[in-house]
């Protein structure tokens, strides 16, 4: 978590001649996939605001978070940490939100939620004892809330760390909002810290699956959420699944782009099994496995060959200096059993 996560709806102006990096990003035909961080699970905090650096550094609730987190990188424990803003139709008073997504042991179709709501105060012993002492948790279970099926959008509008995705994500997050989740009661759209990959904004992370989306579009929306549509329909605005490495992530796209819907109930797992460097700077061809196990017991797997294709411009951060990125194509996909 940035040390300074401000109110999701700030956005500071820029300079006349700066560019959204987003737009860059989008106009030059910069491919999102491959770009969603890979982790062990997702910990998901209702934050008070404002979330600024001096209240990270000095507030009795989000310093000991700020700082457990950071002991938490150091120790190698990858674990994406998201805050959430309160809103007035999901939040309790005088209690926070807290669901952990715990990335579950071998192949796996979606996180598993843990959800607690307990004083703010509880935050970070929570998240203490979640990560490093599992064994302690029951003293948090009159905190615990019972299992359900509800998905969960969370949206950048983080505008602090980059104004595009307050340019971008509040506009689209305040769709979903009176569009989509006010319609269906299995639905919670919030909006959400950084997580990553501003340039691709408007970006949000789709839970339980844990698959994240970037340059997104309104008119993209009715296929990304009632999943009705085909999902080649999808494709451009893939980030990828976070249960998955970077390579990996490109050669899950392709398979599901073919088996289309089903594929997320599929239990999944990858790796790559070699990589050569070309003769000059850059990659040669990435050896992925991905393995799957249908909802009835069918196991298969695919393997493909990842190359370069080129590279295009692109801006990291809106104002900041243009870079060339390589971009990949997924080559020789077969399922070998």
């Amino acid at each position: 978590m940035s040390s300074s996560i401000p109110s999701p709806t700030s956005s500071p102006l820029l300079s006349a001649d700066c560019q959204f990096c987003s737009v860059i990003s989008k106009t030059n035909g910069e491919d999102p996939i491959g770009s969603a961080n890979p982790c062990s699970g997702w910990m998901v905090m209702e934050l008070p605001l404002p979330w600024t650096e001096e209240r990270f550094d000095t507030d009795p609730i989000l310093k000991p978070i700020h700082d457990l987190f950071h002991d938490l990188y150091a120790q190698g424990i990858h674990i994406a940490p998201m805050g959430i803003a309160r809103d007035r139709d999901y939040s309790t008073p005088e209690l926070a939100r807290v669901v952990y997504y715990r990335r579950p042991a071998g192949p796996f179709a979606k996180f598993e939620p843990e959800e607690y709501l307990l004083p703010a105060e509880q935050i970070a012993p929570l998240v203490r004892v979640l990560l490093l002492e599992p064994e302690s948790k029951s003293q948090f279970d009159p905190y615990r809330q019972p299992p359900s099926a509800i998905r969960e959008i969370m949206i950048c509008t983080h505008g602090n760390v980059d104004v595009a995705c307050a340019r971008f994500g509040q506009p689209l997050y305040q769709i979903l909002k009176k569009e989509y989740a006010a319609a269906n009661s299995s639905l919670r759209v919030w909006r959400c810290s950084h997580f990553g990959g501003h340039q691709f904004a408007p970006t949000l992370v789709d839970f339980p699956t844990g698959q994240v989306w970037g340059h997104l579009e309104p008119q993209i929306l009715p296929t990304l959420i009632d999943r009705h549509r085909p999902v080649a329909e999808l494709r451009p605005f893939y980030r990828g699944w976070s249960g998955l490495g970077k390579f990996e992530q490109m050669v899950e796209r392709e398979v599901w782009m073919q088996r289309g819907w089903d594929w997320l109930t599929y239990e999944k797992a990858g790796e790559v099994i070699e990589q050569r460097s070309g003769q000059g700077e850059g990659l040669d061809r990435v050896t992925v496995r991905l393995e799957f196990v249908t909802p009835s017991g069918v196991k298969g797997c695919y393997e493909a060959i990842v190359r370069t294709c080129g590279n295009v411009t692109t801006a990291v951060n809106s104002g900041g200096p243009l870079k060339m990125v390589d971009q990949y194509e997924v080559t020789e996909l077969n399922q070998v059993h």
